[in-house]
């Protein structure tokens, strides 16, 4: 049972300290002013070296049909993980307008990283986006217009997390579509130990300069160690 308790004022520091200790916030619904704190018993998580690549996702990477990017435009991500835009349609979402200002204030200060795909065209076409702290990341949310394109993204950002000596990539929660790529639930104190550790190195997400396009082929190397 996920537990869970009311909160009022929040800044960006307290937000970094109750990731810090296990916890996020969410929301009811895009429409609803308030948040809460999450704590789960259970925690998703993806082992760095436990990422599952299929042949047809492998295909994808490795073909470059989508651009990676990082940290190029925030506001566009949150609004695709939020359902906002075209091909997009989620009939309901936790991301409101206290997420999308606190995150903002955090990737502005540099914890806060997207990773983006976009087509041939220059399109935004799927992505994600997290919290980087020390060794771990924490998985917020992603999304795709296009089929495959956020499951690239996975691999870009595991590949970086990898390359960059992060130890610990949350999910917070499973869902089969997650278990399929290789994310496992473990208990919450198994969850804390390894944060505590992970929040003991030293992470470079920048490992690959931001601005530099790096190709599936070395994603893939990376990801595979």
């Amino acid at each position: 049972m996920t537990e869970t308790s009311p909160f009022h004022e929040i800044t960006p520091l307290l937000l970094l300290r109750a990731y810090s200790v296990g916890m996020f916030p969410m929301a009811e619904s895009a429409d609803d002013p308030s948040l809460f704190w999450v704590d789960p018993e259970h925690r998703g998580i993806f082992p760095l070296d436990g990422l599952r690549v299929s042949r047809s996702l492998a295909k994808a990477v490795r073909s470059d049909r989508f651009e990676i990017q990082v940290d190029q435009d925030f506001d566009a991500v949150i609004d695709g993980c939020a359902g906002l835009g075209a091909g997009l349609a989620r009939s309901n979402t936790w991301i409101n307008a206290r997420i999308r200002r606190l995150y903002r204030k955090l990737f502005e200060q540099g914890y806060v990283h997207t990773v983006e795909a976009r087509n041939q065209a220059g399109a935004l076409v799927g992505g994600l986006y997290g919290v980087a702290i020390g060794g771990a990341f924490f998985g917020e949310s992603m999304f795709h217009r296009e089929t495959d394109a956020s499951k690239v993204a996975l691999v870009h950002l595991v590949a970086r997390l990898r390359r960059g000596g992060f130890r610990l990539l949350d999910t917070q929660f499973v869902t089969p579509h997650l278990i399929s790529l290789g994310a496992i639930e473990i208990p919450r104190a198994d969850y804390h130990a390894r944060l505590d550790q992970a929040l003991g190195m030293a992470g470079d997400f920048y490992v690959w300069p931001k601005g530099q396009t790096i190709g599936g082929l070395e994603a893939l190397a990376a990801v595979r160690g």
